[in-house]
Formats: C-alpha cells, sequence, structure tokens
C-alpha cells in the first residue's frame, strides 16, 4: 500500500515537474527577452565578415560572404534568393530575404561589400590596400542579421532584408557608387511603401544625425522611436550630412525613404576600418530602434 501511495505522489511530482518545464519553455518562446536585440551576437557576425577579407566584388572573400548570408537566412527560415545582374563588364549579385505577406510592405537594406582601395587612408602606402569593412559595410550587415533572427516567423506584414552589392566601388575604374541598389530598384515591378537603409552605424561614438535628403516625416517617425528608448543622444536629431548611399534609388522613384548613417567615422575608407572600432552597443541601439519601430506595424 505504501509502495502505491510513493508511485502516486512520484507520478503526481512527475506530472508537475513537466508542467513546469512546459510553461517555463513557453515563457522562453513568447516572453520579451526572447525578441531583444542582442549586440554582442551581431559584433561576432562583423567579426565573421571581416575574416574572409576584403569584401571586394569578384573576390573569393566576396563569394563567402554571399554564400554566408544565403546560408544564414535560408535556416533562419526566409525566403531568400541572389538576384545576379549583369551590369556591362561587371556582375551584381544582391542577396534578398523576404517574409510575410501584404502591407505594410518595408525594405531594411545594407550594403555587404567592402571598398577595394583604401583611399583616405593617411598612409599614403595603404591607399592601394583593401578596406577591412568592418563598420562600412559589415556593421549594417550584421544588425540585418540579428533582426532575422529574432523577427516573428509569421510577420503581419511584408518584410525584405535585402544586402546590397557594389555600393562602395565609386570612382574605381570609372566605377558609379551604389550600383546594387540601382539595379535593384531598377527591377520592382511594384513600389515597397519603405526603405529603411542602415550604414556606418557601429561606430563606438555613435552619432547618427538625420540625412538631409531622407524623407523627412519617415526619419522624424524614426527618430522619434529611438528617443523614446533613451536613445537620443545618438540619434541626433539635427541635420548635418546629404549622402549619395543606397536610399536614393527608391528616392528617386517616389518611395518613402531613410538613410541611418553615422558619417563622422575618422576610419571611413582607410586600413583603419576593423572591428576593434565597431562596438557591440552601437549595433545594439541601432538594433533596438528597428525593431521597436518594426513592432508597431
Amino acid at each position: 500500500m505504501k509502495n502505491s501511495k510513493r508511485a502516486i505522489i512520484w507520478i503526481a511530482i512527475s506530472f508537475v515537474f513537466l508542467g513546469a518545464l512546459t510553461i517555463v519553455a513557453w515563457l522562453n518562446i513568447h516572453s520579451p527577452a526572447a525578441s531583444r536585440f542582442d549586440g554582442n551576437r551581431a559584433y561576432q557576425d562583423v567579426v565573421a565578415q571581416v575574416d574572409f577579407g576584403p569584401r571586394v566584388p569578384g573576390t573569393p572573400s566576396h563569394q563567402a560572404e554571399v554564400d554566408l548570408l544565403v546560408s544564414q537566412l535560408t535556416s533562419l527560415g526566409w525566403f531568400t534568393e541572389v538576384q545576379t545582374i549583369n551590369n556591362e563588364s561587371i556582375q551584381i549579385q544582391n542577396v534578398v530575404a523576404k517574409k510575410g505577406e501584404g502591407s505594410p510592405w518595408i525594405v531594411l537594406g545594407a550594403h555587404y561589400d567592402s571598398r577595394q582601395f583604401a583611399d583616405q587612408d593617411l598612409n599614403l602606402g595603404n591607399r592601394l590596400k583593401s578596406v577591412p569593412g568592418a563598420n562600412d559595410g559589415a556593421s549594417g550587415v550584421a544588425v540585418l542579421l540579428e533582426l532575422a533572427r529574432i523577427l516573428p516567423k509569421d510577420p503581419s506584414y511584408q518584410i525584405w532584408l535585402v544586402f546590397f552589392d557594389w555600393e562602395d566601388q565609386g570612382k574605381i575604374n570609372n566605377q558609379q557608387w551604389i550600383l546594387g541598389s540601382r539595379s535593384f530598384v531598377d527591377s520592382l515591378t511594384q513600389n515597397p511603401d519603405a526603405a529603411v537603409i542602415i550604414d556606418m552605424i557601429g561606430d563606438k561614438n555613435l552619432d547618427i544625425y538625420l540625412e538631409r535628403n531622407s524623407d523627412p516625416g519617415f526619419s522624424t517617425e524614426i527618430w522619434n522611436v529611438a528617443r523614446n528608448l533613451g536613445y537620443q543622444k545618438y540619434f541626433i536629431n539635427q541635420e548635418k550630412y546629404s549622402m549619395l548611399d543606397d536610399h536614393t534609388p527608391f528616392l528617386e522613384k517616389g518611395i518613402k525613404a531613410v538613410d541611418i548613417i553615422d558619417f563622422d567615422y575618422p576610419y571611413w575608407h582607410t586600413t583603419g576600418d576593423s572591428p576593434d572600432k565597431v562596438s557591440a552597443q552601437s549595433l545594439a541601439i541601432v538594433g533596438n530602434t528597428l525593431l521597436t519601430w518594426l513592432q508597431s506595424k
């Protein structure tokens, strides 16, 4: 009789224990912490990209980056494709990842190529070397990859993550800037509702000013989100630069677009643009701002 009672007690305890595990698992999946942007994980994505070497179009490092993006995004459940476009003597490879359907349709974009020549390097001997591209390229990609991990599996809106090629090769062999985003926008048969471009957003001394060419109302919307998160020190509500960047083709086609960029970066187009100049905190500031803005859709 005692053995039967003990068996019943142990069965009851087992059910309680299993129930507790189920509740904990549910909370881990559905709690806000599960959708928090992890700046340290994003920083590791910066390091991984730079470890390939400079992602100059036509190099093995560039192809390794494309393969990494396709592999990671596909494994995370995004419908992913490489948009290959032959533009005269060059081949453009934009990586496009999609989720959801309907409206609003939002594009988040960043370029993944790094510049072939460090033409702004103060050391003249370095100017024929390629730029590592930790902040100028890898930081924006890292933020998008982390968002790809934590955004809902079935969003209530349509979102595309677009990794642009050939953004940073202007004035080299008579090439133009932003060829990847131009080719992408030219290929659109319908217009998205909005496009957000992030570029050079990993600087340890983060100062993101309003970009003069961006849609003013759209910029205000995102800067307000940053302010509400306590990031007004980093998202500065003041215009400073007019940029030719991957948001430009969207604006030219009448698509609402904003460029989130910290152009006060002393290592721009130099061999010093390495991971030690990038901050996990800065990546998280931008990532949390975009995540919170997306959650309002």
